[in-house]
């Protein structure tokens, strides 16, 4: 027997010795109460949840002594670097007139720091002119956002790693972030000079005087006090030991208490994960308990088929689930899924299922899918897995400003797309149609479904693109000018356009034409709301900058959207739409005219592999056999 197995027993003796002691109390004082009134709660020895973390710790360089005649590089591209870096340049040369200040368009930077064994040629290039310029320190800024302070981290990151010391700026909320992701990367301590506010709404005197009165002295600081053995002990506490010890015992609520003060758990109520509980979800795959399913970013942890298991039972999941949990994990991994979940922008990460086993096990394609029992349970374990696998952390790298709704999980309607004549996306992407799959993707919208009421699939397609040129990236469409985008219909409206747009393609191509937006709306939106700083006020007025947006955007004189119904027969627009950027899913109620537009990131779709006795397993547990699942052309 494992040593740990005895913990349950010793620790119920203990507690049950103290609790009669309490009994006794207790019949003095009240002579009503018995001891069987106070039966302690049942304990349970939970493991962790938590994947080791594979990146090792680099020995940093000293601190510098003095910055009188040293090369200073000062870097970044975000928040209004043009106004902060000239004013630190000339401080820098103002105390330390033998110094030599580099800018950004000598020497550019290094953008977010890759992972290991990835190679990134701006990291490469960054490094290699930090060495031949012979920079001995960084300076990088202006972290103000959830994706840009990691990216203008990796400057410093990559400067660390050269032996170079460096401080990243970055605005009050983000310099955790700045740290965690030094850590993750290897550099134990990652000195932050916060600015005190938002970058982006204060005027150029503003930021100026910040830049002298506050982030100066802090720069000064930072890169001439030596680095503490409390600094880079407090990054140094790795775990250590067998991943299936017991981490902890207690009651219901004293696990759900302590979980959630070890940031394991997002403050829902959670399954105890047992040693016995997590054993039994490994009956469903054919790794072993310590294979390695991924290696996830942004902590870079080994995450094993024990550790999918502990977050499955801590989500409530079925066993028989494992399979699919699996494969979700890989999915997180994906740079194309994970690359917008740190902004400060509420990117909602969620997931499809095509395929016989999520008919197999019940998982839900219908009206309410993402609230029933099996769709709601795999959303939960998506959002614990991002915390505990990845290292996901709400103030620290998920960053959303208004937070974000609770991941969730949908099902194609496999059936119904063969019905109206169209590929299910698995079948789009190369898989077999009785393959399984789960697709990850991430939205900045839920909710607000559009209900056409015209049978015309002209007039649908129209309205599509309508909704599709409203719902852009960001409120306004103020970001990028193309993003990914997720349209869910139900099968009476694919239906209709299946009549005119003979597969997902064919009605991609039209709309791509159709769904254009008029360069004034653009332009406006993109300036006076701009996510990565201000543009008013700037080298361009408005008109000048309609201009830019139609010269770099693809803006032409076309005919005038028919939602618009203006005299005009013809405007000045852009595309809102590029092709293979959007995922058509036929899915929900099959009794209602319903679309839903979900503008977001990219996508991973991850085959969902079955252990070789998937039909026994089945069989035991009451299911009928997978075949029964599949369907035919």
């Amino acid at each position: 027997m494992k040593p740990h197995l005895l913990l349950p027993l010793l620790f119920t003796l203990n507690l049950t010795l103290f609790g009669w002691e309490l009994n006794a109390q207790r019949i003095v004082c009240d002579d009503t109460c018995h001891p069987a009134d106070s039966a302690p709660e049942a304990g349970y020895a939970v493991v962790s949840p938590v994947g080791r973390s594979s990146v090792e710790m680099i020995p940093q360089a000293p601190r510098l002594e003095t910055l009188e005649g040293k090369t200073i590089a000062v870097v970044g591209v975000s928040f209004m670097t043009g106004v902060t870096h000239p004013e630190i340049k000339r401080l820098i040369l103002a105390n330390y007139p033998s110094a030599k200040v580099i800018l950004l368009d000598e020497i550019g930077f290094a953008g977010p720091y890759p992972a290991p064994g990835i190679q990134r040629k701006a990291k490469e290039e960054f490094q290699a002119k930090l060495k031949a310029m012979g920079v001995d320190a960084v300076i990088s800024g202006n972290g103000g956002c959830g994706l840009c302070t990691p990216k203008e981290t990796g400057s410093c990151i990559a400067a660390e790693y050269l032996g170079i010391p460096s401080v990243i700026i970055a605005g009050p909320g983000f310099a955790d972030q700045a740290q965690y992701t030094a850590r993750n990367n290897g550099v134990p301590v990652m000195r932050v000079a916060q600015y005190p506010g938002a970058f982006a709404t204060h005027s150029a005197e503003q930021l100026i005087q910040n830049t002298r009165e506050i982030l100066w002295p802090q720069i000064v600081q930072a890169l001439t006090t030596p680095i503490s053995p409390e600094e880079r002990a407090a990054a140094l506490s790795a775990s250590q030991g067998d991943i299936r010890d017991d981490v902890f015992y207690g009651s219901v609520d004293e696990i759900n208490a302590y979980f959630t003060e070890m940031n394991w758990s997002d403050g829902l109520p959670i399954v105890p994960p047992t040693f016995e509980k997590v054993e039994s979800f490994l009956k469903y795959t054919d790794l072993k308990w310590d294979d390695t399913v991924a290696i996830l970013p942004i902590a870079h942890r080994n995450t094993t088929a024990w550790h999918v298991a502990v977050n499955a039972v801590m989500a409530g999941c079925k066993p028989e689930y494992m399979p699919i949990l699996i494969a979700l994990t890989k999915g997180l991994g994906d740079g194309q899924f994970r690359r917008t979940l740190s902004s400060t922008h509420a990117w909602i990460p969620y997931s499809w299922l095509n395929g016989p086993v999520a008919r197999q096990l019940g998982i839900d394609s219908g009206q309410g899918q993402i609230n029933e029992e099996a769709n709601i349970r795999i959303g939960r374990f998506m959002n614990l897995a991002l915390m505990n696998l990845c290292g996901y952390y709400v103030k620290q790298d998920r960053m959303g400003t208004f937070g974000y709704p609770l991941s969730w999980c949908l099902v194609e309607d496999d059936a119904a797309c063969l019905r109206v004549g169209w590929n299910p996306y698995h079948v789009r992407k190369g898989y077999a149609l009785n393959e399984s799959t789960v697709t990850l993707g991430s939205t900045l919208l839920w909710g607000n479904n559009m209900a056409p009421s015209t049978t015309n699939p002209e007039k649908v397609m129209e309205l599509l693109a309508w909704d599709i040129s409203e719902r852009c990236q960001f409120a306004l469409g103020s970001g990028r000018q193309f993003t990914f985008r997720t349209i869910l219909m139900t099968e009476p409206v694919a239906e209709i356009l299946a009549g005119a747009y003979k597969s997902p393609e064919a009605l991609e191509r039209e709309l791509i034409e159709e769904s254009r937006r008029p360069v004034k709306e653009r332009a406006f939106a993109n300036y006076y709301a701009n996510p990565g700083g201000a543009k008013d006020g700037g080298a361009h007025t408005l008109r000048q900058y309609q201009g830019h947006i139609r010269k770099d955007e693809g803006g032409k004189m076309t005919p005038t959207p028919a939602w618009y119904d203006s005299p005009e027969s013809e405007q000045l627009t852009i595309p809102t739409m590029q092709r293979g950027m959007t995922a058509f899913l036929i899915t929900g109620d099959a009794a209602r005219n319903k679309v839903q537009t979900m503008p977001g990131g990219g996508y991973a779709t991850v085959p969902i592999e079955l252990p070789r006795n998937w039909d026994a397993l089945m069989a035991e547990l009451g299911y009928r056999p997978l075949k029964e699942f599949y369907l035919e052309k």
